[in-house]
This record gives structure tokens, C-alpha cells and sequence, in this order.
């Protein structure tokens, strides 16, 4: 049995984990964090992670990224494995993750669903086709309008995905808005939609010359992520020092 701290357990993700946890036999949610405590849950939920003296197996944290420095600063301490979920991190707070993996087992991944990660595989081969070919390469990404951060940190792992292949040579393009001036080859060009109940939606579009090429990706519920989460976690539980993704826990599971 897997015991987990949610972190951020009364935000929409965290709500959706706690269900999804209820119902495995092999997790167990046994302490939540949230500012918020409007919603009553089956375990004893701390206003700050620094107040939680639950002892467990792993987090998992969705929640805001200012309180990401404090979470990080648990886990060193109690040599705790953490779930990394929470986007629209600063630069700062991005450098400060390996650190804490060089304490703790750490999984960073801006989306757990299945699909996305292995669409993040997939582009890898097929950049490799067709920007020598001379294709244009833009990423539309489309959220509900609660979303703060934008573009998402899903688009922009795409983004980093394609450009490895491209040994970073492509600069990335937020707003075209400001610019006269026509495209240039090398750029990955990355537009955010906001609107609705979008749960989460990713297009990649390869544009050659009378040809397009298209990679979708739509999530229609939160369980997708929710999920993968938990699967997460289950994975990390028990892992030594150093940094993971979901690629780490596909190939487990392969």
C-alpha cells in the first residue's frame, strides 16, 4: 500500500486524485495540503505542507507554484519522493528542482497523460523527417478560462521535445502580434487558446509546401491526468535520489 500526501487535495486535480485513490487497493491518500478547507475529506488535510506530521510514501502535488519552494524544502528534509505536477513555474523554481533530486527521488512532468507522452516520443522521429525537410513547425494549445499560465507547460514541453531533436537551434515564438515581418525557418511558433471548459487540448502542425501534416492530442476529463498521477506515484514510491519522468514510468510498465 502506497501512502500519499496530496498536495493541493481541495483544487479540481486534487479532488479528482482523491476519488481515483479511494478506489485502489494499492494507494492510500493519507494526508492533504491546501490553503482552502471548504471541502471535508477522508483524511486530515494542513493549511502547509510544513505542518503535516503524517508519515508517507510519496506526494503528489497539484497545486499553486508559489507554494512549490516550501514543498521542495519538505521533501529534501524527509527524504520524501514528490509527484511534480504544479505548472507555470518561474526559471528560478525550475533550477531549484534538480536540486532537491540530488535528496530525493523526483518526477517532473508537465502532463501525465499517457497519450501526450507518448506523443512527446513520436515527434521526436518525425522532426527528424521533416524539419530537414523544410516543414513549419507551430503548436496551438487550447484551455479552459481558468487557466492562468499560457502557453501551457504541456505546449511547451512539446516544443522542447521537438527542438532537442533540433539540437536547440529553434527560437520559440509566443506572439506574432507585435512583428511585421514574415516567418522565420527556424522557430517553433506557439499559440494559447483560452476559453470554456477546455479540459485540455494539443495540436502540433508540420506545414511543408501543399502539405500539412497534424498531431492531436484531446483530453476530455481531468482522470486523464489524475491517473497518470497516481501511477506516478506508485512508481516513485521507494525510488532512490535523482530525477524522473512518465517516460521512466511507461517503459516500467512496457
Amino acid at each position: 500500500m502506497v501512502k500519499i500526501i496530496m498536495h493541493g487535495c481541495n483544487g479540481k486535480m486534487g479532488q479528482v486524485i482523491s476519488g481515483i485513490v479511494k478506489e485502489d487497493e494499492n494507494a492510500e491518500i493519507v494526508a492533504g495540503i491546501d490553503v482552502s478547507d471548504h471541502i471535508k475529506n477522508d483524511y486530515p488535510v494542513f493549511k502547509s505542507i510544513s505542518e503535516c506530521d503524517v508519515e508517507a510514501d510519496v506526494v503528489i502535488d497539484f497545486a499553486a507554484a508559489p507554494a512549490v519552494e516550501a514543498l521542495l524544502d519538505y521533501c529534501e528534509e524527509k527524504k520524501l519522493p514528490v509527484v511534480l505536477c504544479t505548472t507555470g513555474l518561474s526559471e528560478e523554481q525550475l533550477n531549484r528542482v534538480p536540486e532537491a533530486a540530488k535528496k530525493t527521488a523526483v518526477l517532473k512532468s508537465a502532463n501525465m497523460s499517457l497519450g501526450i507522452n507518448m506523443l512527446l516520443k513520436l515527434l521526436k522521429e518525425v522532426t527528424g523527417i521533416l524539419a530537414p525537410a523544410g516543414y513549419d513547425i507551430e503548436i496551438v494549445e487550447k484551455h479552459h478560462n481558468q487557466k492562468v499560465d499560457a502557453p501551457s507547460g504541456t505546449a511547451l514541453a512539446l516544443a522542447d521535445s521537438i527542438n532537442e531533436t533540433l539540437n536547440n537551434e529553434y527560437a520559440y515564438n509566443y506572439d506574432r502580434s507585435q512583428e511585421r515581418k514574415k516567418r522565420e525557418k527556424k522557430e517553433i511558433g506557439l499559440s494559447a487558446v483560452r476559453g470554456g471548459t477546455i479540459v485540455g487540448e494539443h495540436e502540433v502542425i508540420f506545414a511543408g509546401i501543399d502539405e500539412v501534416i497534424e498531431f492531436k492530442h484531446t483530453a476530455y476529463s481531468k482522470a486523464v491526468f489524475a491517473k497518470g498521477a497516481v501511477q506516478a506515484a506508485k512508481f516513485l514510491s521507494g525510488k532512490p535520489a535523482g530525477m524522473y519522468d512518465m517516460a521512466d514510468v511507461i517503459d516500467a510498465e512496457s
